[in-house]
């Protein structure tokens, strides 16, 4: 009997933060990797706001919302095109993205105000640390942590050299 279930895709978290222009510019390479891969490569968004961006935590919980409404890596990455923006304007930014996105805006006010997701992101920021994430970007494939908080040289190569050698695996 021949196995013909799907490979499980290879999962990348990429250890992120929304007011982080580091993050912003790591975009062409989680777009090149989707490219590269498509569903063989599962990009999981974890939050791991920075102290020193003060809308980096409502950020992150309202990319959590949309994610719950469909539309979790496009609000992601609309929010990160806008990093020097939301350090100025902060919530009315993340909700203004929202609308323009044609998601529930109401329900993203509602969420900043009773902090549903926050457990999320409380989760995600002890998980980094207890992993050794200091900054972000920092990717974590095949068990491996990559920071690309420091450098993003030579950094999607290296995915792509970890995720080849687990899809052949």
């Amino acid at each position: 009997m021949s196995d013909s279930s799907p490979v499980r895709p290879v999962v990348l978290d990429v250890w992120c933060e929304l007011q982080c222009p580091d993050c912003r510019g790591a975009l062409d390479d989680l777009h090149a990797l989707r490219a590269r891969y498509g569903d063989r490569l599962e990009l999981r968004l974890r939050h791991f706001p920075l102290d020193k961006h003060k809308h980096a935590y409502a950020a992150a919980q309202a990319a959590e919302e949309a994610f719950e409404q469909g539309q979790g890596w496009a609000y992601t990455e609309a929010v990160l095109a806008r990093t020097e923006q939301l350090a100025s304007q902060g919530e009315p930014l993340l909700l203004d993205t929202a609308r323009e996105l044609g998601l529930d805006a109401e329900e993203f006010d509602t969420m900043l105000i009773d902090g549903r997701h926050m457990l999320v992101v409380d989760a995600d920021q002890a998980e980094g640390r207890a992993i050794g994430v200091t900054g972000t970007p920092t990717y974590v494939i095949g068990g491996e942590r990559l920071d690309g908080g420091k450098s993003r040289q030579g950094l999607r190569e290296r995915v792509e050299e970890i995720a080849d050698r687990l899809l052949t695996g």
